[in-house]
This record gives structure tokens, sequence and C-alpha cells, in this order.
């Protein structure tokens, strides 16, 4: 019998929790039934532009029937056996070799999750095994950086450097260090000539040496931020980030759970600046999130550590869904639709769209501190009160919030942040990732939207 949406709302109110959860936030909360490319309806009919990929991950877009039907064919076959070792099965293997000859050409093997916050988790474990068995049992901290989203599971929680996610959850995992992550629009502390991507690569530097080398097990970041303000690096940091961690035995992990799979208009974001990680994590995109996978990619050095080890001293991490056979035959399906569409120089095409049209909209306006983009379909604008001092918007003001309601308003869906939140020096971002096959039209509908909310809130 179908339900009214009074009931679903009271139901939903009282006996689900979300994530992020606060009722003050989910009064009058949206519910989605349906979707198809870069549109979702809600339970009432109403339609919207999914400006966010659902949450940086419908890659491939929402309503695709192959990917529905590539479950059930294998869920008939074999829904989901264990992976430990003695066991495995057909689409875990194809899948891993699979994802080995699309990635760094230094990767050799997979460990699959159920999703990225997972996935980070096993990489940090995996570079302190790493480094136990090469006979440094010393190397056991981890640098990350400010604004730096890896999950909110503790030890991710504790790489994740969006303070609002710690408050109610302290004390962090020790051995957790933060750095300035190479942020060209509030950059704090260059020298003379130094780029911004130049002196956040020495600031990870000075803090290996600070710590000692011997200490430092891994540096991890992603390749362009995400969740904490979608934050494009200088083309020069990378690259020096890659040479001091190789100078200073320091394992290099790509947290590549928002940036892969043709979000930048390639597979894997680090290959723009010809770097290679030691681990690769991955989540999101590699089935598009029609059914929960995350995993780490290693080297072939660190994949010969794993098993060279003696059987007692093993790598003791697992989990009952590592290697799902049914998600696996799903992203293998959906590995299969971006290549077969050409979804990535679709996100470069669209992408190009989307920050062109930005930068038209916002370019100029007067508080429009910068406009992010430049890689596929992964853009921000952040808003500033007054754009030649950077002065953010005062934070009772809530101008993300307000602009994320207008958006929603007007038919598109995404998220901001807002100013005086996780980084008290940024200001206030609005987000756009919508999904690989956006239209040109659909572009066109979010950027005009998104002018008319702007103009609503702040009045240009």
């Amino acid at each position: 019998m179908a339900r009214s949406m009074a009931e679903l709302v009271r139901d939903d109110q009282e006996h689900l929790i979300h994530p992020l959860h606060h009722p003050v936030d989910h009064v009058e909360p949206i519910i989605y039934v349906r979707g198809s490319g870069a549109i979702v309806q809600d339970v009432c009919g109403r339609e919207y532009i999914d400006g966010l990929s659902g949450l940086w991950n419908v890659n491939v877009g929402h309503g695709r029937a192959e990917l529905a039907e590539a479950a059930a064919a294998q869920l008939k076959e074999l829904a989901y056996f264990s992976s430990y070792a003695g066991s495995s099965n057909i689409p875990a293997i194809t899948l891993a070799n699979r994802l080995i000859e699309l990635a760094y050409d230094n990767m050799q093997a997979v460990f699959f999750t159920s999703g990225g916050a997972e996935a980070n988790e096993s990489a940090l474990k995996t570079a302190r095994f790493y480094w136990k068995a090469q006979g440094k049992p010393n190397k056991v901290k981890f640098i990350a950086r400010h604004l730096g989203y890896h999950g909110v599971t503790l030890q991710a929680m504790s790489a994740t450097a969006l303070g609002s996610y710690w408050k109610m959850f302290e004390p962090r995992v020790p051995g957790f260090i933060h750095i300035q992550t190479c942020y060209p629009f509030r950059f704090q502390g260059a020298s003379p000539g130094e780029t911004a991507g130049q002196a956040a690569a020495r600031e990870l530097e000075e803090a290996i040496l600070r710590e000692g080398p011997d200490t430092v097990a891994a540096f991890i970041g992603e390749p362009i931020h995400g969740a904490g303000g979608v934050i494009y690096p200088t083309d020069d940091y990378w690259p020096r980030i890659r040479e001091i961690c190789t100078r200073h035995d320091v394992l290099l992990i790509s947290d590549e759970v928002i940036t892969g799979f043709g979000r930048t208009g390639r597979w894997f974001a680090l290959s723009h600046w010809n770097v290679k990680p030691d681990i690769l994590s991955f989540a999101k995109g590699v089935t598009s999130g029609y059914l929960p996978l995350g995993g780490i990619m290693v080297s072939k050095t660190i994949k010969e550590v794993m098993d060279s080890v003696k059987p007692e001293d093993r790598w003791m991490h697992a989990y009952t869904y590592s290697a799902h056979p049914t998600c696996c035959a799903v992203a293998l399906k959906n590995i299969e639709i971006l290549e077969r569409e050409g979804l990535c120089d679709n996100a470069v095409k669209m992408g190009e769209r989307l920050h062109a049209a930005l930068l038209s909209a916002f370019g100029s306006h007067p508080n429009a501190g910068e406009v992010r983009g430049g890689k596929g379909l992964l853009t921000a604008v952040e808003f500033v009160e007054d754009r030649a001092t950077k002065r953010n918007f005062a934070g009772d003001r809530k101008v993300a919030p307000r602009l994320q309601a207008e958006l929603l308003k007007r038919g598109v869906v995404t998220r901001t942040l807002r100013a005086g939140g996780p980084h008290p020096a940024a200001g206030d971002m609005v987000f756009f990732a919508p999904p690989l096959v956006v239209t040109e039209g659909e572009i066109d509908r979010l950027v005009s939207v998104a002018h008319d909310a702007v103009k609503n809130v702040l009045g240009s």
C-alpha cells in the first residue's frame, strides 16, 4: 500500500540516522525515488539536476539498466562468498586485473573494501605493515593536509583535517601530523619567489625532518581536494611531493576516492602531473555508486614485501565483504560503460564548458574570490565579502547554506561549505561535479540557476 509523504517523513525522522545527523537539517527532507542520466526525481515528482553526482560518485549517471542487469546476473550465479585467503571468485579476479591495466604502471595488486573510508584505513595500515616488514617498526606516523578529507572512521577521521568532524569524537588516533595544503588562493608563508606548490611541498619536507624520517610511514593526499573545497594545486606541487617522499623513504598514498574513474577526464588524477603513488585508494566511481565498493592498489614493491613475510607475520587485515562478487561484477560493467561511451573524454569536454561558464558568470563578480576547475567535471566557486582583501562573510550570514537552498529551490542539487567552518580562513564555497553523462543543456541550466541563486542571496 502506498504511503503518504507525511508518513514517510515521520518514519524517516524517527527511525533513520543520517550521515552528519542532526534533526535541524532534516525538518523537510527530500525523498528521492528515481533518476535518469544527470536528473533525479523526488517522491512528489519534482525533477532536479544532480549537481554533485549523488555524492561525487554517480559517474555514469542514474538509471543504468545495464548495471542492474549485471548485478542480477551475478546474484543468480553467486551472490556472495568469502574471499579470505584460500578462496576467490571470477568477478573479483577479473576486476583486479582490469584495474591494474587502467592504473599507474607501477601498480601490481588490488585489495577490495566496501567504500572509501575502509580503503583509506587499509592504505594507512598497509603503510605501517610495509615498514614493519622492512625492519623499520618506528615508521608509524602519517602526514596529511589541512582541508583533506579521507573518511570518518576513527583512523581515517584522524587523517581528515576538517575540524568539525573531530569535535565530538576526540581524542583522535595519535601519530597524525597536518600541514598546509597547496591552496593557491589562501596559502600563507611562501618565501619570496616561491609558488604555493613549492612552499606547500617545502612544508612537507620540513615536517618529515622535524618528526624524523625514521618515524614517518606515509604522506596521504587527494590529487585535487574534494569535500574540503575542490582545491586545485599548482602544477609544480605533486612532482615535488613525489620527489620528497622518495628521498626520505616515505610512502605516497594518493586518495583518489573522488578523482578516480574519469572524474578529472582521466582514469586517475595524479597522471595529470606524471606522478605515480605507492598506494592508491579508490571507491565511489568504480561502481558509479550502484553498489558499495572501494579498495586500494599497491605497487609491485609493496606487493613483494606482503608476499615475502613469514606466515605468522601475514597482512592480518580483512573485511567480510572484500571482493564481493556482485559488487565486482557491477564495477566491471561500469568500467565497460565508461570506456564504450568515452566518458573520460566527455568529462573533459563538459568540464571545459562548465568551468568556462562559471568564469563567465562569476569571474568578475565582486564577491567571487576564486572560480576553480579545469580538469574534468570537478569545479567550485569560493565567495567572499571583499574580493580585494579576501575577507569572508560573517558566519551568521550563512551565505553558503542560503545559496544551497536557493539552488535546490530552482532545481539543482549540490553541496556547499560555509565560511568559518572546517577551515577558518576559507570562504563560502559552492561545488559542482555532475555525472560524466551531463549534457550541454544541463550544464548551461546549472550555471544559469547558480547565477540566479547568487543574485538572490548576494544581490548581484
